[in-house]
């Protein structure tokens, strides 16, 4: 079996975000990692491939070059082997043209089984999965909790607001899982040494066979007019407790209506 784990290269989270004059993010002299939702989505690939040692694992990624950090991240996790997609007309990409990028990479990987994350963390938009299963015409079992792998089918548990679904479909397939899934494993130091020596490729649109129009914030279908900072926080109100700390507290939370 063939699995492909979808991952991103995105800034990290405890760094302070900054856009370029287009409004799209600025990565030069940020420092990054591997999404970390996108651990959950490695982690469930490598414990299919523990269960069934023929199982071959490829993690695929596009972006600029530090990108491929991410990559020796995920296969220092384990897994055999990595893509890398990058091209410089690619940046200012949508989700609609990553998820593009992606399915035609995809198409040349041919994999039995695609896991992705729920989201990424720094776009947190949720489309691209579903994004991938309609180019690649393939079922989708989207937000899963816990997933089963047979030679033959995927099988998943969905808990929603109201009920628990259990779904399955035939393979190939896509799925997208959660982070209540399972927690990732940690890096080895073997792991990490191994990583060192694994295949990881790198293709450009040319190697895939697509145009440069097709990708890029030209071909963008949304477009971000206008980003505001976050306010900076404030101090809040101390209120000294005299015996008369419960009726302030009603009093403020009945004024911002909380109750």
């Amino acid at each position: 079996m063939k699995i492909v784990v979808c991952v991103k290269y995105v800034p990290d989270p405890v760094s302070q975000p900054r856009f370029t004059a287009g409004h799209t993010v600025d990565r030069e002299g940020v420092p990054g990692r591997l999404s970390e939702l996108d651990e959950y989505a490695v982690e469930q690939a490598l414990r299919v491939a523990d269960a069934a040692p023929d199982t071959h694992v490829t993690h695929l990624t596009v972006g600029p070059a530090p990108a491929a950090e991410a990559l020796r991240k995920a296969l220092a996790m384990g897994g055999h082997a990595a893509v890398h997609v990058s091209d410089d007309a690619i940046a200012g990409s949508d989700a609609a043209a990553t998820a593009l990028v992606l399915a035609t990479a995809l198409r040349r990987l041919e994999p039995d089984l695609v896991l992705c994350a729920m989201a990424s963390t720094d776009g947190g938009t949720s489309l691209v999965p579903a994004m991938l299963a309609e180019h690649l015409e393939l079922p989708q079992l989207t937000f899963a909790n816990e997933v089963t792998v047979t030679p033959d089918t995927v099988s998943i548990r969905r808990e929603g607001a109201k009920a628990t679904e259990h779904l399955e479909a035939a393979l190939p397939a896509l799925v997208s899982v959660t982070d209540r899934i399972g927690d990732p494993r940690y890096p080895s130091f073997k792991g990490i040494m191994a990583a060192k020596k694994k295949s990881l490729e790198t293709w450009t649109l040319a190697d895939l066979g697509m145009p440069a129009d097709q990708v890029g914030a030209g071909a963008a279908r949304t477009v971000v007019d206008e980003i505001t900072p976050r306010p900076p926080r404030v101090a809040g109100t101390a209120v000294p407790d005299e015996g008369e700390g419960g009726r302030y507290l009603a009093e403020f939370l009945a004024a911002k209506k909380f109750i």
